[in-house]
């Protein structure tokens, strides 16, 4: 894969229309699934395939392969290096097996339910930080026109966590931020708004390398939250008191 999916990449693309944009995005996707599905049927034929890569909410049960053949793939065809690869093997909407590769520096990020996470052959810890004061956190789009009530949450969490953290980043895909939260380089990611295929790689990976996943009320995290949390286990209840305070602000 990693000569296929790399020589689609071109430092030097700028693209100028939304014309331009979605026929790039949807021919380097066509090209990277060529190559994954052959590969995951083979390894898993008896799992079905999530069809939908923007899909939302939950999956019927058993096994489903949900892949993202080039996440932040907008960065991708603007000559940006923040894309990556995803496969994850969900069973009864619980992820069980994921992998994240970064073709442009060769790391493979994988996670086994029960078995860790890893770098290549590092394992992988997230942050131990305790005090949201002194923490590196991040937010950003699940997909791109999700709605004015969606985009007005991120806008306020966002003010609201330059006051409460150390540094806020804004930005995608979620799974590379998930990737260095799991390896305790960030130490949160919060997002209101979920894709399947945006989060479950990086759900597993952060779990399996010692990170909390929640809802953005506590709870454990499931593809039918209404929103998603992952990061350091001592700063989650403060970070989701930050959260709360803005949609108690928004019923008033």
């Amino acid at each position: 894969m990693a000569g296929a999916i790399k020589a689609l990449f071109d430092p030097a693309a700028r693209p100028r229309t939304m014309q331009e944009i979605a026929s790039t995005i949807a021919a380097n996707d066509s090209a990277s699934m060529a190559i994954l599905r052959p590969a995951l049927s083979q390894a898993r034929p008896g799992a079905r395939w999530d069809e939908d890569e923007e899909g939302r909410g939950s999956l019927p049960d058993g096994e489903w392969w949900v892949c993202d053949p080039v996440e932040g793939a907008i960065h991708h065809i603007h000559g940006s290096p923040h894309w990556c690869v995803t496969a994850t093997l969900v069973r009864d909407n619980a992820p069980v097996l994921s992998a994240i590769y970064l073709p442009l520096t060769g790391d493979t990020y994988t996670a086994l339910a029960g078995g860790g996470a890893w770098r290549n052959d590092t394992r992988l810890h997230a942050s131990s930080k305790t005090d949201l004061r002194a923490a590196m956190v991040g937010t950003g789009q699940a997909a791109p026109g999700e709605g004015a009530g969606t985009q007005r949450r991120i806008g306020q969490s966002v003010t609201a966590m330059l006051d409460a953290a150390l540094v806020v980043q804004v930005s995608v895909p979620s799974t590379m931020q998930l990737v260095a939260v799991a390896a305790g380089h960030q130490d949160l990611f919060w997002q209101f708004s979920q894709v399947r295929s945006g989060l479950f790689a990086g759900a597993l990976l952060v779990a399996e390398a010692g990170g909390r996943v929640s809802g953005l009320r506590g709870e454990a995290w499931h593809p039918d939250s209404g929103g998603f949390m992952a990061g350091a286990p001592a700063l989650g209840a403060a970070a989701l008191a930050v959260l709360a305070r803005i949609d108690a602000g928004a019923g008033q």
